[in-house]
């Protein structure tokens, strides 16, 4: 009879274990790899094809289990069986919730192992999908923004408060964070929405041209300036001018905008006459400009005219609860984008994303659901998620100095684990003969 088609990877710290269970699954057909520690099979994992992973739960270092919720989200499909020594309910429960197919208690017979392998292999969890992205309380909404959290409803609260009058609003947070959106719901969820509504990044403009570009300029007031041109303050008039990266601007710069803001008039560069503009300023920044006032690099007096209101946007991962609706946005987005239809997402693989910490926020969760509908076929699995935001194995440093003894037996034990627990080959790789190896098994 030959081998079955199905590859086992055998995990145990302990060599006559893996031997064993080795052993039974050899004379069941099985082909099997062996590894000692949860780092050695990750390694097995990336280079082989793996159908059923049978591995123990308590290990030095890092445990079963950890390898359990590893495989779940980086292998979905490769089924889990575990077998332990230590046996608790409160074990075999967090086991099966990490998608654990089976659980055998050692020591068992090569019947009880070769049920519950086939068990395994049987056995494949069922997956529901979410509701309809379309079916989204209307209640979340606000404007262009969404949520439920309390982070993102003390926003939309200060909102509410700002934006029928045309005091200068300054927006913090971190860079993703949606701070335009803020902006632009100031605008155009009150009464002055049918006015222009401008956004400049003042980090994208080079130094030298921002006043020209704010201000407008006159012809002739520098090389290339070929005709008069009204700046952001003229095209916003009546308006609302949104300056974004605002830390950005000159120390020039910022004189000119203070004044701005004192008067209510600007002056293009190479003129010398005033025009008078009624224009909504709100400024944004991810920098403490408290710090740069500190060295010298942004005007005190401005900072105060600019946080008259301030608004903080909270990170995404302040507002978890949120991940979902906005993951239902962007789905929306993409699907009909790239698919012409509704993508939906299963719920495994939004526990991931609602698990993950979003250090690049909005933008970040837009980006990777951008990419899984491209990469998916009717809905978004595990597999279809970028591997940085799946779980992820801290392993311990090992900052101890280890024995020779220790460190000889380690090595012995990941040769013969490579070599299938040949111990001629072992003992040809370590370069001592076998009745040396043999001694030292012992």
């Amino acid at each position: 009879m030959g081998l079955n088609k199905e590859n086992i990877l055998l995990v145990d710290d302990d060599i006559h274990i893996l031997e064993l269970i080795q052993r039974h699954l050899q004379s069941l057909n099985y082909h099997t790899y062996k590894a000692v520690s949860v780092i050695e099979a990750i390694e097995i994992l990336k280079d082989k094809s793996i159908d059923l992973l049978i591995t123990d739960l308590k290990m030095p270092g890092v445990d079963g289990l950890e390898l359990v919720k590893y495989v779940s989200e980086h292998y979905p499909d490769i089924p889990k069986l575990v077998v332990t020594g230590y046996p608790s309910i409160d074990g075999a429960l967090e086991a099966m919730k990490s998608g654990v197919m089976d659980y055998l208690t050692k020591p068992f017979t090569k019947e009880e192992l070769r049920k519950a392998v086939i068990k395994s292999f049987k056995l494949k969890p069922k997956k529901k999908l979410l509701k309809d992205p379309l079916k989204r309380d209307e209640a979340v909404s606000y404007g262009e923004m969404i949520g439920k959290s309390e982070a993102i409803k003390k926003v939309t609260d200060v909102i509410e408060r700002v934006k029928n009058n045309k005091a200068t609003v300054f927006i913090t947070g971190e860079s993703g964070t949606g701070k335009e959106l803020v902006a632009r719901s100031i605008h155009y969820m009150g009464k002055f929405a049918r006015a222009p509504f401008i956004a400049v990044n003042c980090g994208a403009i080079p130094e030298n041209l921002l006043e020209a570009e704010l201000f407008g300029y006159t012809k002739g007031a520098f090389t290339g300036a070929n005709d008069n041109r009204n700046g952001f303050f003229q095209a916003a008039n009546n308006g609302t001018l949104f300056l974004d990266e605002i830390g950005n601007a000159s120390l020039a710069t910022q004189l000119r905008l203070l004044r701005v803001l004192q008067e209510k008039e600007v002056t293009r560069v190479g003129s010398q006459k005033v025009e008078k503009v009624d224009v909504r300023v709100i400024a944004a920044t991810n920098i403490d400009l408290k710090e740069l006032i500190n060295k010298g690099k942004f005007r005190e007096d401005l900072y105060y005219r600019l946080t008259v209101v301030q608004i903080h946007v909270p990170p995404l991962r302040e507002r978890i609860e949120d991940v979902s609706l906005l993951t239902e946005k962007f789905l929306f987005k993409y699907g009909v984008e790239y698919k012409d239809r509704l993508i939906k997402i299963s719920p495994e693989a939004l526990q991931v994303l609602e698990r993950y910490s979003w250090p690049g926020n909005i933008r970040e969760l837009e980006n990777v659901i951008q990419r899984a509908v491209i990469m998916c076929d009717k809905e978004i699995e595990i597999k279809d998620l970028p591997e940085h935001i799946k779980y992820q194995i801290d392993f311990p440093k090992e900052d101890r100095l280890f024995t020779l003894k220790e460190i000889e037996k380690k090595h012995i034990l990941k040769v013969l684990a490579a070599t299938n627990n040949n111990k001629s080959q072992a003992a040809k790789i370590l370069q001592i003969d076998r009745k040396t190896l043999s001694e030292k098994l012992k």
